[in-house]
Protein backbone atom coordinates (compact mmCIF):
# COMPACT_ATOMS: atom_id res chain seq x y z
CA UNK A 1 0.00 0.00 0.00
CA UNK A 2 2.86 2.17 1.02
CA UNK A 3 4.68 1.73 -2.55
CA UNK A 4 1.53 2.30 -3.91
CA UNK A 5 1.40 6.18 -2.36
CA UNK A 6 5.03 6.86 -2.84
CA UNK A 7 4.52 6.22 -6.98
CA UNK A 8 1.22 8.60 -6.65
CA UNK A 9 3.41 11.06 -5.23
CA UNK A 10 6.18 10.49 -7.66
CA UNK A 11 4.05 10.78 -10.24
CA UNK A 12 3.40 14.35 -12.62
CA UNK A 13 0.09 15.92 -11.40
CA UNK A 14 -2.53 16.88 -14.14
CA UNK A 15 -3.09 21.11 -14.04
CA UNK A 16 -5.73 21.84 -11.59
CA UNK A 17 -5.34 18.50 -9.16
CA UNK A 18 -5.77 18.58 -5.69
CA UNK A 19 -1.99 18.50 -4.90
CA UNK A 20 -0.08 21.24 -4.77
CA UNK A 21 3.50 21.69 -5.56
CA UNK A 22 5.99 20.47 -2.61
CA UNK A 23 3.08 18.63 -0.78
CA UNK A 24 4.21 16.28 1.47
CA UNK A 25 4.08 12.73 1.55
CA UNK A 26 2.26 12.44 4.62
CA UNK A 27 -0.55 15.09 3.31
CA UNK A 28 -2.70 12.00 1.84
CA UNK A 29 -2.35 9.83 5.45
CA UNK A 30 -3.37 12.64 7.33
CA UNK A 31 -6.68 13.49 4.92
CA UNK A 32 -7.33 10.05 5.22
CA UNK A 33 -7.28 10.37 9.36
CA UNK A 34 -9.48 12.93 9.59
CA UNK A 35 -12.87 11.41 9.59
CA UNK A 36 -11.41 8.71 11.72
CA UNK A 37 -10.26 11.35 14.79
CA UNK A 38 -13.72 12.83 14.16
CA UNK A 39 -15.75 9.67 15.40
CA UNK A 40 -16.26 10.05 19.28
CA UNK A 41 -15.74 6.65 20.98
CA UNK A 42 -16.54 7.68 23.92
CA UNK A 43 -20.21 9.07 22.51
CA UNK A 44 -20.74 5.12 20.62
CA UNK A 45 -19.67 3.57 24.69
CA UNK A 46 -22.01 6.02 26.18
CA UNK A 47 -24.78 4.47 23.06
CA UNK A 48 -24.14 0.85 23.92
CA UNK A 49 -24.83 1.29 27.85
CA UNK A 50 -28.23 3.38 27.29
CA UNK A 51 -29.04 0.87 24.66
CA UNK A 52 -28.51 -2.30 26.80
CA UNK A 53 -30.62 0.00 29.72
CA UNK A 54 -32.95 0.22 27.24
CA UNK A 55 -33.49 -3.43 26.55
CA UNK A 56 -32.65 -4.62 30.52
CA UNK A 57 -35.86 -2.35 31.44
CA UNK A 58 -38.08 -3.70 28.70
CA UNK A 59 -37.52 -7.38 28.30
CA UNK A 60 -36.42 -8.45 31.58
CA UNK A 61 -39.72 -8.82 33.47
CA UNK A 62 -40.24 -6.82 36.28
CA UNK A 63 -40.76 -8.67 40.04
CA UNK A 64 -44.60 -7.18 41.41
CA UNK A 65 -44.45 -6.95 44.95
CA UNK A 66 -47.57 -5.78 46.61
CA UNK A 67 -48.99 -4.81 43.34
CA UNK A 68 -49.05 -5.66 39.92
CA UNK A 69 -46.34 -4.06 38.41
CA UNK A 70 -44.36 -0.56 37.86
CA UNK A 71 -46.02 1.75 35.29
CA UNK A 72 -44.01 3.47 32.30
CA UNK A 73 -41.57 0.53 32.68
CA UNK A 74 -41.86 0.33 28.72
CA UNK A 75 -41.64 3.72 28.51
CA UNK A 76 -38.90 4.27 30.57
CA UNK A 77 -37.00 1.62 28.16
CA UNK A 78 -37.59 3.43 24.98
CA UNK A 79 -36.41 6.67 25.98
CA UNK A 80 -33.04 4.96 26.88
CA UNK A 81 -32.76 3.04 23.62
CA UNK A 82 -34.27 6.80 22.04
CA UNK A 83 -31.19 8.35 23.90
CA UNK A 84 -28.73 5.90 22.73
CA UNK A 85 -29.67 6.43 19.18
CA UNK A 86 -28.88 9.79 19.45
CA UNK A 87 -25.68 9.51 20.79
CA UNK A 88 -24.78 6.64 18.29
CA UNK A 89 -25.59 9.21 15.64
CA UNK A 90 -23.43 11.96 16.74
CA UNK A 91 -20.53 9.82 17.68
CA UNK A 92 -20.69 8.72 13.94
CA UNK A 93 -21.14 12.39 13.09
CA UNK A 94 -17.89 13.89 14.99
CA UNK A 95 -17.22 17.11 14.32
CA UNK A 96 -20.13 17.25 11.88
CA UNK A 97 -22.61 17.48 14.57
CA UNK A 98 -21.26 21.06 15.40
CA UNK A 99 -22.38 22.65 18.52
CA UNK A 100 -24.19 19.68 19.62
CA UNK A 101 -21.17 16.99 19.61
CA UNK A 102 -19.27 20.21 21.17
CA UNK A 103 -21.84 20.30 24.30
CA UNK A 104 -22.15 16.90 24.63
CA UNK A 105 -18.12 15.60 24.26
CA UNK A 106 -17.14 17.32 27.80
CA UNK A 107 -20.04 15.53 29.30
CA UNK A 108 -19.41 12.23 27.69
CA UNK A 109 -17.79 10.00 31.26
CA UNK A 110 -21.22 10.58 32.44
CA UNK A 111 -23.06 9.70 29.68
CA UNK A 112 -21.31 6.14 30.11
CA UNK A 113 -21.99 6.18 34.18
CA UNK A 114 -25.28 7.32 33.83
CA UNK A 115 -26.84 4.46 32.18
CA UNK A 116 -24.72 2.02 34.53
CA UNK A 117 -26.04 4.01 37.38
CA UNK A 118 -29.49 3.81 36.37
CA UNK A 119 -29.33 0.01 35.56
CA UNK A 120 -27.97 -0.93 39.15
CA UNK A 121 -31.03 0.98 40.15
CA UNK A 122 -33.19 -0.84 37.89
CA UNK A 123 -32.27 -4.37 39.00
CA UNK A 124 -31.97 -3.68 42.44
CA UNK A 125 -35.51 -2.29 42.49
CA UNK A 126 -37.82 -3.37 39.99
CA UNK A 127 -36.47 -6.42 38.57
CA UNK A 128 -34.74 -8.09 41.67
CA UNK A 129 -36.50 -6.56 44.31
CA UNK A 130 -33.40 -6.50 46.68
CA UNK A 131 -34.46 -3.00 47.99
CA UNK A 132 -37.92 -2.72 49.88
CA UNK A 133 -40.55 -1.27 48.85
CA UNK A 134 -42.65 1.73 49.04
CA UNK A 135 -39.08 3.13 50.47
CA UNK A 136 -37.41 2.60 47.34
CA UNK A 137 -38.62 2.74 43.81
CA UNK A 138 -37.82 2.62 40.50
CA UNK A 139 -36.69 5.27 38.07
CA UNK A 140 -39.77 4.87 35.98
CA UNK A 141 -41.42 5.59 39.22
CA UNK A 142 -40.57 9.32 38.73
CA UNK A 143 -41.67 9.58 35.36
CA UNK A 144 -45.25 8.44 36.82
CA UNK A 145 -45.00 10.82 39.12
CA UNK A 146 -43.98 13.83 36.72
CA UNK A 147 -46.90 13.07 34.79
CA UNK A 148 -49.72 12.41 37.24
CA UNK A 149 -48.49 15.12 39.88
CA UNK A 150 -46.66 17.51 37.67
CA UNK A 151 -49.41 20.52 38.86
CA UNK A 152 -48.77 20.34 42.39
CA UNK A 153 -44.57 19.60 41.76
CA UNK A 154 -44.86 22.73 39.79
CA UNK A 155 -47.07 25.25 42.32
CA UNK A 156 -44.68 23.93 45.13
CA UNK A 157 -41.52 25.03 43.28
CA UNK A 158 -43.09 28.26 42.45
CA UNK A 159 -43.59 28.79 46.05
CA UNK A 160 -40.25 28.04 47.12
CA UNK A 161 -38.75 30.10 44.84
CA UNK A 162 -40.83 33.01 45.41
CA UNK A 163 -40.07 32.43 49.28
CA UNK A 164 -36.30 31.83 48.13
CA UNK A 165 -35.91 34.79 46.34
CA UNK A 166 -37.49 37.37 49.23
CA UNK A 167 -35.11 36.68 51.86
CA UNK A 168 -32.04 35.89 50.06
CA UNK A 169 -32.20 39.07 48.16
CA UNK A 170 -33.21 40.85 51.63
CA UNK A 171 -30.31 39.04 53.68
CA UNK A 172 -27.76 39.78 50.65
CA UNK A 173 -28.74 43.66 50.37
CA UNK A 174 -28.28 43.53 54.87
CA UNK A 175 -25.23 42.03 55.04
CA UNK A 176 -23.26 43.85 52.39
CA UNK A 177 -24.77 47.07 53.51
CA UNK A 178 -23.28 45.70 56.81
CA UNK A 179 -20.23 44.40 56.22
CA UNK A 180 -19.25 47.72 53.99
CA UNK A 181 -20.02 49.95 57.23
CA UNK A 182 -18.72 47.88 59.79
CA UNK A 183 -14.90 47.35 57.31
CA UNK A 184 -14.85 51.04 56.91
CA UNK A 185 -16.23 52.70 59.79
CA UNK A 186 -14.17 52.11 63.17
CA UNK A 187 -16.79 52.97 65.21
CA UNK A 188 -19.55 50.61 63.82
CA UNK A 189 -17.18 48.12 64.00
CA UNK A 190 -16.81 48.51 67.40
CA UNK A 191 -20.57 48.02 68.11
CA UNK A 192 -21.56 45.89 65.61
CA UNK A 193 -19.08 43.57 65.03
CA UNK A 194 -19.35 41.90 68.37
CA UNK A 195 -22.86 41.59 67.96
CA UNK A 196 -22.61 40.16 64.65
CA UNK A 197 -19.77 37.54 66.26
CA UNK A 198 -22.85 36.51 68.89
CA UNK A 199 -25.57 36.09 66.49
CA UNK A 200 -24.20 35.10 63.43
CA UNK A 201 -22.60 31.97 64.63
CA UNK A 202 -26.60 30.74 65.85
CA UNK A 203 -27.83 28.22 63.09
CA UNK A 204 -31.25 30.32 61.50
CA UNK A 205 -33.25 27.15 61.97
CA UNK A 206 -32.83 27.30 65.95
CA UNK A 207 -34.67 30.42 65.99
CA UNK A 208 -37.70 29.06 63.91
CA UNK A 209 -40.06 28.79 66.99
CA UNK A 210 -39.00 32.23 68.01
CA UNK A 211 -39.52 33.27 64.21
CA UNK A 212 -43.16 31.99 64.07
CA UNK A 213 -44.45 33.37 67.51
CA UNK A 214 -43.12 36.98 67.08
CA UNK A 215 -43.99 37.46 62.70
CA UNK A 216 -47.22 37.69 62.22
CA UNK A 217 -47.34 34.86 59.98
CA UNK A 218 -45.51 32.19 58.60
CA UNK A 219 -44.30 33.14 55.59
CA UNK A 220 -43.03 36.32 56.90
CA UNK A 221 -40.69 34.30 59.50
CA UNK A 222 -39.62 31.82 56.86
CA UNK A 223 -38.21 35.17 54.72
CA UNK A 224 -36.41 36.05 58.04
CA UNK A 225 -34.73 33.38 58.93
CA UNK A 226 -33.76 33.37 55.01
CA UNK A 227 -32.73 36.56 55.52
CA UNK A 228 -30.53 35.90 58.26
CA UNK A 229 -29.22 32.59 57.06
CA UNK A 230 -27.67 34.67 54.43
CA UNK A 231 -26.88 38.19 55.86
CA UNK A 232 -24.19 36.74 58.21
CA UNK A 233 -22.07 35.05 55.63
CA UNK A 234 -22.48 38.27 53.35
CA UNK A 235 -21.54 40.16 55.93
CA UNK A 236 -18.80 38.63 57.51
CA UNK A 237 -16.63 38.01 53.62
CA UNK A 238 -18.00 42.07 52.71
CA UNK A 239 -15.99 43.45 56.33
CA UNK A 240 -12.98 41.38 55.41
CA UNK A 241 -12.97 42.52 51.87
CA UNK A 242 -13.14 45.86 52.42
CA UNK A 243 -10.94 45.49 55.36
CA UNK A 244 -8.37 44.21 53.38
CA UNK A 245 -8.04 46.47 50.48
CA UNK A 246 -4.36 47.43 50.31
CA UNK A 247 -3.75 51.18 51.47
CA UNK A 248 -2.05 52.49 49.08
CA UNK A 249 -4.81 52.44 46.64
CA UNK A 250 -6.78 54.93 49.08
CA UNK A 251 -3.31 57.00 49.11
CA UNK A 252 -3.56 56.93 45.19
CA UNK A 253 -6.80 58.36 45.63
CA UNK A 254 -6.57 60.82 48.03
CA UNK A 255 -3.53 62.38 46.11
CA UNK A 256 -5.73 63.05 43.28
CA UNK A 257 -8.49 64.60 45.47
CA UNK A 258 -10.94 61.62 45.60
CA UNK A 259 -13.49 62.24 48.39
CA UNK A 260 -14.81 59.69 51.53
CA UNK A 261 -17.87 58.71 49.16
CA UNK A 262 -15.54 57.99 45.77
CA UNK A 263 -13.34 55.96 48.31
CA UNK A 264 -16.04 53.90 49.24
CA UNK A 265 -17.99 53.17 46.20
CA UNK A 266 -15.12 53.32 43.56
CA UNK A 267 -12.05 51.71 45.66
CA UNK A 268 -13.28 50.26 48.95
CA UNK A 269 -16.49 48.13 46.87
CA UNK A 270 -14.99 47.02 44.06
CA UNK A 271 -11.68 46.13 45.39
CA UNK A 272 -13.50 43.90 48.17
CA UNK A 273 -16.27 42.41 45.58
CA UNK A 274 -14.45 38.77 44.92
CA UNK A 275 -15.11 38.26 48.78
CA UNK A 276 -18.41 39.37 48.68
CA UNK A 277 -19.65 36.98 46.29
CA UNK A 278 -18.05 34.15 48.05
CA UNK A 279 -20.15 35.15 51.04
CA UNK A 280 -23.43 34.94 48.57
CA UNK A 281 -22.51 31.47 47.41
CA UNK A 282 -22.37 30.81 51.14
CA UNK A 283 -25.31 32.11 51.88
CA UNK A 284 -27.18 30.96 49.12
CA UNK A 285 -26.37 27.40 50.44
CA UNK A 286 -27.72 28.45 53.86
CA UNK A 287 -31.15 30.00 52.77
CA UNK A 288 -31.60 26.57 50.90
CA UNK A 289 -31.20 24.70 54.10
CA UNK A 290 -33.24 27.45 56.18
CA UNK A 291 -35.75 27.59 53.40
CA UNK A 292 -36.99 23.46 53.48
CA UNK A 293 -36.80 23.49 57.24
CA UNK A 294 -39.07 26.55 57.28
CA UNK A 295 -41.28 24.75 54.96
CA UNK A 296 -41.82 21.40 56.82
CA UNK A 297 -42.07 23.05 59.83
CA UNK A 298 -44.73 26.07 59.63
CA UNK A 299 -45.01 27.34 56.22
CA UNK A 300 -47.82 25.04 54.50
CA UNK A 301 -46.59 25.31 50.73
CA UNK A 302 -43.08 24.64 48.59
CA UNK A 303 -41.05 22.20 47.84
CA UNK A 304 -40.03 21.50 51.46
CA UNK A 305 -44.00 20.94 52.37
CA UNK A 306 -44.27 18.65 49.83
CA UNK A 307 -41.42 16.95 50.88
CA UNK A 308 -43.16 16.41 54.08
CA UNK A 309 -47.01 15.22 52.64
CA UNK A 310 -45.45 12.50 50.62
CA UNK A 311 -43.53 11.28 54.07
CA UNK A 312 -46.64 11.43 55.66
CA UNK A 313 -48.59 9.53 53.17
CA UNK A 314 -45.64 6.90 52.41
CA UNK A 315 -45.18 8.50 48.82
CA UNK A 316 -41.74 8.21 48.49
CA UNK A 317 -41.42 8.09 44.48
CA UNK A 318 -43.19 11.59 45.02
CA UNK A 319 -40.16 12.43 48.03
CA UNK A 320 -37.58 11.45 45.46
CA UNK A 321 -39.15 13.32 42.64
CA UNK A 322 -39.37 16.42 44.57
CA UNK A 323 -35.48 16.19 45.83
CA UNK A 324 -34.28 15.93 42.46
CA UNK A 325 -36.52 19.32 41.58
CA UNK A 326 -35.02 20.54 44.42
CA UNK A 327 -31.00 19.89 43.44
CA UNK A 328 -32.21 21.20 40.13
CA UNK A 329 -33.36 24.02 41.29
CA UNK A 330 -30.24 24.75 44.09
CA UNK A 331 -27.80 24.14 40.98
CA UNK A 332 -29.40 26.47 38.84
CA UNK A 333 -29.28 29.47 40.92
CA UNK A 334 -25.91 28.79 41.65
CA UNK A 335 -24.96 28.50 37.98
CA UNK A 336 -27.02 31.49 37.73
CA UNK A 337 -24.79 33.40 40.56
CA UNK A 338 -21.83 32.58 38.54
CA UNK A 339 -22.41 33.66 35.51
CA UNK A 340 -23.53 37.47 37.72
CA UNK A 341 -20.15 37.15 38.62
CA UNK A 342 -18.10 36.46 36.04
CA UNK A 343 -20.11 39.05 34.24
CA UNK A 344 -19.64 42.15 37.10
CA UNK A 345 -16.21 41.26 37.67
CA UNK A 346 -15.08 40.67 33.77
CA UNK A 347 -13.01 43.73 34.43
CA UNK A 348 -11.32 41.64 37.23
CA UNK A 349 -9.78 38.37 35.37
CA UNK A 350 -6.42 38.26 35.10
CA UNK A 351 -5.71 40.48 37.98
CA UNK A 352 -7.51 38.86 40.63
CA UNK A 353 -7.05 34.52 41.55
CA UNK A 354 -10.48 33.35 41.50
Amino acid sequence: MSAVIDRVLEAPQAPGHWRRPGIEKAAPAAVFARPAEGFWRTGALASAGWIALGLLTVYWPNKAVGFSDWAYTDEFGIAAIAIGALLLLVALLGTRAGRVARTLRPAGPWLVALPVLFAIWEIATAKLALLPTPFFAPPQSLIETYIDDWRRLGESLAHSARLLAHGFVLGALAGFLTGVTIGWSRIAGYWVHPVLRFVGPVPASALLPLAFFFFPSSYAAAVFLIALATGFPVAVLTWSGVAGVNRNYYDVARTMGASERFLVLRVAIPAALPQVFVGLFMGLGAAFSVLVTAEMMGVKAGLGFYLSWAQGWASYSNMYAALIVMALLCSGLITLLFKVRDRVLSWQKGTVKW
